[in-house]
This record gives structure tokens, C-alpha cells and sequence, in this order.
């Protein structure tokens, strides 16, 4: 999964890449509200870590322009500023989240492993889908009790297809996810990391849909 970052504070931002990479996350890193995306491609982030007090601008105006434009990304707000009206503001513009300064790294990836999961309309940190078991964090799955050996883009795969059970993802959107830091997959690549993954957790689980993409059946 890729995570969206926009601190000005350059040891917390390394400090958060570097907490990211190890919970298996990748990252763009951006210090300026200037530099930050126009829009939020929903195809190659899955959440913001946005900081209020900005350099050359504030926080709340890039939460405001997203989401007047229908960005639907999930966004945590982080900030040393604790007065409720300030959260209020946050999280009545569209924040998912609002995290104060210090926070320890492990109550952050908890907080993003939360809004992804209701992203992604899990309740637990056990992803049950049908037989399939997936547990984010841990890189597990299971089916029928059984562990199953997936790469690290198999498993990425399995996600980005888990996200919405039984509806389509396209072979383009794939393409970008899988590879979020890279240029966009060859889609033979995504054809061939579909047919492994199918062998591996069971070929009637994912189907195809001739000509779009592929979807996952709980």
C-alpha cells in the first residue's frame, strides 16, 4: 500500500518513511503545500499523512481543495495543534483522523491500519473473505487453516483485489498499485502475477472479466 506524506519537519519525516517502509508500506514524501498533488490519484494512494502547519500554506486548505473536488482517499491530519476547535475543523472537512504531535510511530500505523480497513469495509485486522483469512499487518493468509506462501506482490495483489469483494478492478489500476514508486506495470507482468496467485489461494477465487480486469469471489 502507498502512503501520501506531507510534513515540513525533516527527522519526523524520514523518521515516519522509515516506520512506513518497515510496516511494508511505500511512501512520497513532499515538505511544501505547494508541491503536493493537484489531485489524489485514488488508483495510487491509499492514504494521506497530512500535517496542518505547513511552510508556504495550511493543511486545511488542501483538505478543503480535495475534497470539494471528491477525493475519497482516506486522510489523517497530523498536528502539535490540540484545540478541539482545530479537530473539529479536521474532521468536519473530510479528515478521516486526527493525530497530535508526538505521537509514538506505532499509534500512527495503527490509526492508517484502521482507516484503510474501513476503506476497505473491514471491521478487524482479520480480513474474512469466504474461506480466505488476510491479516494486513502480519502477512498472512490463510484458507481453510492452512497458511498459504505468497510473494510480497502476490500478496499486495490479493489486497488491492480484497479491497471490494466480488467488484471488478481493472487491469490499469493494478498496473499502478502494484508498482506505486515505478512506472505503471506491463500488463503481461499483472497477467502473470494473477495466474501465480491464482494456483496459490485457488483458480475459482478470482475471475476474470474479459477485456476490464478481474475480481475477487468471497
Amino acid at each position: 500500500m502507498h502512503i501520501l506524506l506531507i510534513e515540513d519537519d525533516l527527522e519526523l519525516g524520514r523518521a515516519l518513511q522509515s516506520a512506513l517502509k518497515v510496516e511494508g508500506l511505500t511512501s512520497e514524501w513532499f515538505r511544501r503545500a505547494f508541491d503536493a498533488p493537484t489531485k489524489l490519484d485514488e488508483n495510487a494512494i491509499d492514504c494521506v499523512l497530512l500535517d496542518l502547519t505547513l511552510p508556504d500554506g495550511s493543511g486545511f486548505d488542501l483538505l478543503k481543495r480535495w475534497r470539494s473536488q471528491g477525493e475519497k482517499v482516506p486522510i489523517i491530519m497530523i498536528t502539535a495543534r490540540s484545540a478541539v476547535d482545530d479537530r473539529l475543523a479536521g474532521l468536519d472537512g473530510g479528515a478521516d483522523d486526527f493525530v497530535i504531535k508526538p505521537f509514538s510511530t506505532a499509534e500512527l500505523m495503527s490509526r492508517i491500519r484502521a482507516v484503510l480497513r474501513r476503506s476497505a469495509r473491514q471491521a478487524s485486522e482479520r480480513w474474512v473473505l469466504g474461506e480466505l483469512i488476510v491479516e494486513p499487518r502480519r502477512h498472512v493468509v490463510e484458507r481453510g487453516g492452512v497458511v498459504l506462501e505468497l510473494s510480497p506482490r502476490e500478496f499486495q495483489l490479493l489486497l488491492e483485489l480484497a479491497r471490494e469483494p466480488g467488484v471488478v478492478v481493472s487491469k490499469s489500476v493494478l498496473s499502478h498499485r502494484l508498482d506505486p514508486l515505478g512506472e505503471p506495470m506491463d500488463f503481461a507482468a499483472v497477467e502473470v502475477h494473477v495466474s501465480n496467485l491464482r494456483r496459490k489461494i485457488g483458480t475459482e477465487l478470482i475471475r476474470t472479466v474479459r477485456g476490464v480486469g478481474y475480481l475477487l469471489q468471497p
